[in-house]
């Protein structure tokens, strides 16, 4: 039992504290407004800002001062509605062929969810507070998320993708797995300090070079001296396309051969010295290294349209009205009754 609780945990989260929907620069009339009726469940504009939060927080984060925030935002609540219909459809079919679900079960998580993720029953209290939901509206939230997570894993199962499916699709996008000329790097950066005066970055860097000449381990150097972010890997970059490097340093790679670095390439703010490890002409990914990759997208492309498939089978059976606003968020949605499949 403890095994299976752990698993249904692992894809159950919740939404987080409430952002003030005018904070965020929506303003949709009254958070308890309809905004969509699936079968014999109201959906508020509440609901639809509770399961959006984490979003909204990211995208305030992020875009506040960008010209798309606003519609992004907008993108997100429309997107968040559907995600909410689409869980009462599965939540009413659930109900309605007469699947059971033990509250025993329930209760278990709950306790779980609470001790993972609070550090006592006051701190969830505050919570509950910070959210403006009962505890009961809380265990509903952890069942109603079980529901869907479990429906979707008996009626959308894992795809399993061939070989010859992989094989072809590699075949039919090859320009997608093909690569420009690429070189691995060590780098050695120092910055000029602010306030100093000008020059102390070279002169350091020339003397870390002078040690190269004299036989030191260009990555011993940049665990010692570099102070970029890569120092504690001795300064290596790993594969990357060489179009993808500044151009000052750009240019002094592709003077390089591998095994050998660079003379003290000096920028505004910051000097280099870069070592040639290994370098790529351009060429097409084999397939043995993007299998795995091909693989998952089939498998995602698969998973949704198995999922479209039996969600349009679940609203072809249930009645879904949506109600717009002067603002809305719904992607200019009518409110003339129609099946969810119609929308």
């Amino acid at each position: 039992m403890r095994i299976l609780i752990a698993s249904l945990l692992a894809g159950i989260t919740l939404a987080g504290s409430v952002p003030s929907g005018r904070a965020q620069g929506l303003d949709y009339g009254s958070v308890n407004g309809i905004q969509a009726i699936v079968g014999d469940a109201i959906i508020t504009f509440q609901q639809v800002q509770l399961f959006a939060a984490p979003g909204l927080d990211f995208l305030d984060r992020q875009y506040r001062n960008r010209p798309e925030y606003r519609q992004k935002q907008l993108e997100l609540i429309n997107d968040s509605l559907k995600a909410l219909v689409r869980r009462q459809l599965i939540l009413q079919d659930f109900n309605a062929s007469g699947f059971n679900l033990p509250e025993s079960i329930i209760d278990e998580i709950v306790q779980d969810k609470i001790k993972q993720q609070y550090n006592d029953r006051l701190q969830f209290n505050k919570y509950l507070q910070r959210r403006g939901i009962t505890f009961d509206t809380f265990r509903k939230e952890v069942r109603d998320q079980l529901v869907e997570t479990e429906m979707t894993r008996k009626f959308v199962p894992d795809p399993i993708i061939s070989p010859h499916k992989v094989e072809l699709f590699y075949q039919e996008h090859l320009s997608e797995f093909r690569v420009g000329d690429q070189v691995k790097l060590r780098m050695i950066s120092r910055n000029q300090p602010a306030g100093e005066a000008p020059g102390m970055a070279r002169r350091m860097t020339e003397e870390i070079l002078s040690q190269l000449r004299d036989g030191a381990s260009f990555a011993q150097m940049a665990e010692v001296y570099s102070e970029g972010s890569l120092r504690s890997q001795g300064g290596l970059t790993g594969w990357q396309d060489t179009s993808a490097i500044t151009k000052p340093l750009q240019d002094a790679v592709l003077k390089l051969k591998p095994g050998a670095y660079s003379e003290v390439i000096e920028t505004p703010d910051t000097c280099y010295l870069v070592f040639l490890e290994d370098k790529k002409p351009a060429h097409d990914q084999p397939l043995s290294e993007v299998r795995e990759n091909i693989e998952g997208r089939l498998k995602r492309q698969e998973r949704t349209r198995l999922d479209d498939k039996w969600i349009k089978r679940l609203q072809a059976k249930t009645w879904v009205r949506f109600f717009s606003t002067a603002e809305d968020p719904v992607g200019s949605l009518t409110n003339e009754p129609r099946f969810a499949g119609q929308v």
